[in-house]
């Protein structure tokens, strides 16, 4: 490893750590609501909220896909050294999966878990340039009183593959993010389209 590629991640790596996995944990218990990283260090390449996410779920455990714009040595060496998560080229291995929204129309080969074990799946990290400005959808489910309405900017195939490679209680989780904030959107949720009269 490239020692001149090391930068420093969360000032407190305890507190900060418990910070970016209580903001995940309550991202997927509401899923569509946003969650704030204040704390989040910078990373070349990585938006605060995503390098936050890596640095508080990643781990010795957790294999990780990079798709090939974040495939960085930058990258691939911090996370590395501040996480300690084997990086593999095979997505069937990985517990977690860091993409851009490009990326996303093609979810194939991550693992869905099983019915035993649904949470075994691979978690997949969304970074985006904004978590607004897409088409509006309703979210609804466990988590959501009535309905979340989110507009998310990603092509409208990537719903049609989630639907696909969710075939419940088996799925992937994934989180979306930009800047300093994050949204949860978790394997139980159901996502359609608003009706036109409604907009």
């Amino acid at each position: 490893m490239n020692a001149q590629l090391l930068q420093p991640a969360f000032a407190d790596p305890v507190l900060d750590a418990q910070r970016g996995f209580r903001a995940a944990l309550k991202a997927l218990a509401g899923p569509g609501s946003i969650q704030t990283l204040h704390a989040a260090p910078h990373l070349e390449g990585l938006a605060p909220a995503t390098y936050a996410l890596c640095l508080a779920l990643l781990d010795v455990d957790t294999p990780l896909w990079l798709a090939p714009s974040f495939d960085t040595p930058l990258i691939r060496a911090n996370l590395a050294f501040h996480c300690g998560c084997p990086l593999t080229v095979n997505r069937e291995d990985a517990r977690f999966a860091l993409l851009a929204g490009d990326d996303l129309p093609d979810l194939g080969g991550f693992d869905q878990g099983n019915d035993r074990y649904p949470d075994q799946s691979c978690t997949l990290l969304v970074q985006l340039p904004d978590l607004g400005g897409g088409q509006a959808l309703a979210w609804r489910g466990p988590g959501i009183e009535t309905e979340q309405v989110v507009a998310l900017p990603v092509e409208d195939d990537f719903w049609d593959e989630r639907l696909r490679r969710n075939p419940f209680p088996r799925g992937l989780d994934l989180f979306f993010a930009a800047g300093h904030d994050l949204i949860g959107l978790p394997r139980s949720t159901r996502v359609t389209r608003i009706a036109q009269e409604r907009v």
